[in-house]
């Protein structure tokens, strides 16, 4: 009774487990506007191809992924930002920002001012 079988998240075969709370909490992100995540394509998390549909991205730091709402929506691969799905350009030209944003070293991005 403390953790419920069945299927919460589509697209992914075979029984899935979670605690009872997880239902109402997978449910909320529905309704919620997706996110947008970005990650690299050698994070582990790089499925695609592999578990999740589409063409296998290399796992090379260069390269990235972004998830909108678990989906994979869009990849950088060498430089280039490339669209799984039809989309506005003021759309792509968000999704490119996230892409190339968070693909920055750590010593490139801006810092905050150090209070004197």
């Amino acid at each position: 009774g403390e953790i419920r079988g069945g299927r919460f998240v589509s697209g992914f075969s075979g029984e899935q487990f979670a605690l009872p709370e997880a239902v109402g909490l997978l449910r909320a992100k529905e309704e919620a506007e997706p996110a947008l995540v970005s990650i690299s394509a050698a994070d582990p998390l790089n499925l695609l191809g592999i578990l999740l549909p589409g063409e296998k991205l290399p796992a090379l730091p260069g390269n990235r992924l972004l998830f909108r709402g678990g989906q994979v929506v869009a990849v950088q691969l060498s430089g280039e930002v490339r669209y799984l799905e039809s989309v506005p350009a003021q759309t792509e030209w968000e999704w490119r920002n996230v892409l190339v944003r968070q693909a920055k070293h750590a010593a490139f991005q801006e810092q905050p001012a150090r209070p004197q």
